[in-house]
């Protein structure tokens, strides 16, 4: 997976007047912080944001962080972002320092491929679950958890315990839940039913008929 660089300075200030001041020079307040970390206030250019925010999946980034005036880069990923509920500037950043050879819970999507026999047929594709968390190293995260759906009917449905993932990535579910089904369409579930209610007028029918001539 890439890597992306991102360079940082300290910060002393706290509070919302010093975080408006540098948000009006163009940087962003953060803090760093980790198991083994002691938490470190930053500011970052948004400049040097701007390449990691386009480039997507942000939540899935490893960044090799330098700290101007520290020796040494660090391998963080982004935890939190704080947006303004209107504007959706970024307010705050969260840094998260990893450890390369620990696994770090992470969410991430999930992407259909393949045309399904049962849509194909008029059904319905349901997603129950957009995302998933996944165990992995930090530079081994997959950009997405990949299900083929070609060969789920009307009726069927894909399970966490039915995914067969790739390298050395873990889901830890207690319970085998659903991500997505195939579903029958209201007008076919109608359809169904008015058959349903024929077979029984047929049937009640038949029943009256046989009662008239035991009569």
């Amino acid at each position: 997976m890439e890597i992306m660089n991102l360079k940082a300075s300290q910060r002393d200030a706290v509070g919302n007047g010093p975080s408006r001041v540098l948000r009006r020079d163009g940087k962003v307040p953060a803090i760093l912080y980790g198991p083994k970390t002691e938490p470190i206030k930053l500011a970052i250019d948004k400049l040097n944001l701007d390449p990691i925010f386009k480039s997507g999946a942000v939540a899935q980034k490893l960044l090799k962080l330098e700290i101007e005036g520290v020796d040494g880069a660090r391998n963080v990923m982004i935890k939190e972002m704080q947006k303004h509920p209107v504007s959706r500037n970024l307010l705050h950043l969260d840094l998260y320092e990893v450890t390369m050879d620990n696994k770090i819970k992470v969410m991430v999507p999930v992407v259909v491929t393949g045309k399904s026999a049962g849509v194909e047929m008029g059904g319905m594709l349901q997603i129950i679950r957009r995302e998933l968390e996944v165990f992995s190293l930090p530079d081994r995260i997959p950009e997405n958890v990949t299900i083929d759906i070609t060969d789920l009917d009307i009726g069927d449905s894909f399970h966490v315990e039915d995914l067969q993932l790739e390298g050395d990535i873990e889901i830890s579910a207690e319970v085998n839940f659903t991500i997505l089904t195939i579903l029958a369409t209201k007008a076919e579930e109608e359809e169904v039913e008015g058959e349903d209610e024929m077979v029984e007028e047929g049937a009640e029918g038949a029943d009256a008929a046989e009662e008239t001539t035991a009569e």
